[in-house]
C-alpha cells in the first residue's frame, strides 16, 4: 500500500512539474474554448456584401433591389453602371454573389417577355456563398411570385384563386435540428471533442516514452513489472482526473454561449468518459511502442490532426472512399462525434447513441490489451538487457525507499 501510495505521489509530481504538459492540458482548452466559442458567437452570418448591378432603374428594378435590402443576411452594394472588372470587383468588396438587373427590365415583364436576372455566386467560401444564395433566391422567388399574382388580379382574377393558379401546390419546409442554423451550436462542441482528445493523446505521448528515456521502470517500479495494468492505471490516472476539470470547463462554456445541453447528462458523462479512456489508451498504446517523445507525439499528431475532417462530421462518411471510412474508425473521436451531434445537436434519444457508446468501448479494450501486451514485452526486454533478476529488483527498491513494501 505505501508503494501505492509512493507511485500516485511520484506520477502526480511529474504531470505538475512538467510545464509543457500542463500548458497543454490546461490553457490549450480554455484558449480554444474561449477563442472558438467568441469566434462564433453570432451563429449565423449577417450583412453578408452583395453587389447589385441595376442596368435598369426604374420603379420595378428598385423594388427588388429594396427587397434584397430588406433582408438581414445581405448587405446590398447598389451600382448603376457594371464595373470594368466584376471579378476584380467581387475580390475587392469581398462580395457573396453579384446580382445583375438587365435594361428594359420594367418593360420585358410588363410585356410577358420573362427577363432574366443573372446571379454570379462567388463559391471561393461556401459557408458565405449558401447563405447569400438562400436570401437571393427566398427574395427573387417571393418577388416573382407577386408579380405573378399581381398580373392574375388585373385580369380579374381574385387574390385566392390568383395563389391556386400560379402555386399548384404547396410545401412546407420545416426544419427539425438546429431550427436557427446557428454554427456556433453545430461547431462548438464538435470542436471541443477535437481539442480534448488532442490534449489527451499530446499528454499520453511522453508518459511511457519518457519512462523509458529515463528507465525509471528499473528503480521506481521494480518487484511490479508482471502488473502492467497496475502500471498503466498509475500513468494514466492524472490524465483521467484533471480531463474532468477540462470537460467542466467545457460545460460551463456552453452555458454561456448558449449551446443546447443534452437532456440525459448522465448518458453524455458515460460516453465522454469511455471516449476519455479510448483516447487514453490509444495514447498509451503509442507512447509504449515508440520509445522517443518527440517520435511518438508526431505519430499521435498525424492520427489525430485529419481526425475531425475525415470523421464525417461535416463532410459525410458515405462520400468517402472505403480505406478512408476504414481509418476513421479506429479513431475515437470519430464515434464520439457521432455521438455527440445527437446528443446536443439533434437532442435524440439516448437508445440512438448505443452503438458509438459500444463502438467506443471496443476500441478502448483493444487498445488497452494492446498496449499491455506491448508494455509487458518492453519491460521483460529492458529487464533481460539489463540481466536483472526479481530478487535484485526487490533488494534495490528496499535500499533506495525502504519504507516501501514491495
Amino acid at each position: 500500500m505505501k508503494q501505492i501510495r509512493y507511485l500516485l505521489k511520484r506520477e502526480f509530481r511529474l504531470f505538475f512539474t512538467n510545464r509543457t504538459m500542463l500548458s497543454v492540458f490546461f490553457l490549450a482548452p480554455v484558449f480554444y474554448a474561449l477563442l472558438i466559442g467568441f469566434t462564433y458567437q453570432s451563429g449565423k452570418v449577417e450583412n453578408i456584401p452583395v453587389i447589385v448591378v441595376n442596368h435598369d432603374n426604374t420603379p420595378l428594378s428598385n423594388q427588388v433591389v429594396e427587397m434584397l435590402q430588406d433582408s438581414k443576411t445581405l448587405r446590398i452594394l447598389n451600382y448603376i453602371n457594371e464595373p470594368a472588372n466584376l471579378k476584380d470587383e467581387t475580390i475587392k468588396t469581398e462580395a457573396a454573389a453579384v446580382i445583375v438587373v438587365p435594361e428594359r427590365f420594367e418593360a420585358m415583364m410588363l410585356q410577358k417577355k420573362y427577363p432574366e436576372v443573372n446571379v454570379y455566386v462567388n463559391t471561393s467560401n461556401v459557408l458565405t456563398a449558401n447563405f447569400a444564395t438562400k436570401a437571393i433566391q427566398l427574395t427573387l422567388g417571393t418577388f416573382s411570385a407577386g408579380a405573378e399574382i399581381k398580373t392574375l388580379q388585373k385580369k380579374g382574377m381574385n387574390a385566392e384563386m390568383a395563389k391556386t393558379q400560379f402555386e399548384p401546390f404547396k410545401a412546407n419546409y420545416i426544419t427539425l435540428f438546429n431550427t436557427t442554423s446557428n454554427y456556433l451550436i453545430f461547431m462548438w462542441p464538435a470542436m471541443m471533442a477535437v481539442v480534448l482528445q488532442q490534449v489527451i493523446l499530446l499528454a499520453m505521448a511522453v508518459t511511457f516514452s519518457e519512462e523509458f528515456k529515463r528507465e525509471s521502470f528499473i528503480k521506481d517500479f521494480a518487484g511490479k513489472e508482471k502488473y502492467a495494468v497496475f502500471v498503466m492505471t498509475i500513468k494514466c490516472l492524472p490524465i483521467w482526473i484533471f480531463a474532468n476539470f477540462n470537460i467542466l470547463f467545457f460545460y460551463l462554456c456552453s452555458l454561456y454561449f448558449k449551446i443546447p445541453v443534452p437532456e440525459n447528462l448522465w448518458n453524455f458523462f458515460l460516453i465522454t468518459a469511455v471516449f476519455v479512456v479510448a483516447a487514453t489508451n490509444l495514447g498509451v498504446l503509442i507512447s509504449i511502442l515508440v520509445p522517443d517523445a518527440l517520435k511518438a507525439t508526431q505519430i499521435l499528431m498525424v492520427i489525430a490532426s485529419p481526425a475531425f475532417i475525415i470523421s464525417g462530421f461535416t463532410w459525410p462518411s458515405y462520400a468517402m472512399p472505403e480505406f478512408i471510412k476504414s481509418f476513421t474508425a479506429i479513431i475515437p473521436l470519430t464515434p464520439y462525434l457521432e455521438a455527440l451531434k445527437i446528443m446536443v445537436v439533434q437532442n435524440g434519444s439516448d437508445f440512438l447513441t448505443k452503438k458509438y457508446l459500444i463502438h467506443l468501448l471496443i476500441l478502448g479494450w483493444i487498445y488497452f490489451i494492446l498496449g499491455w501486451i506491448a508494455l509487458k514485452i518492453k519491460i521483460h526486454l529492458l529487464f533481460k538487457k539489463y540481466k536483472i533478476s526479481e530478487n535484485y529488483q526487490e533488494e534495490t527498491a528496499e535500499e533506495e525507499n525502504p519504507n516501501l513494501i514491495i
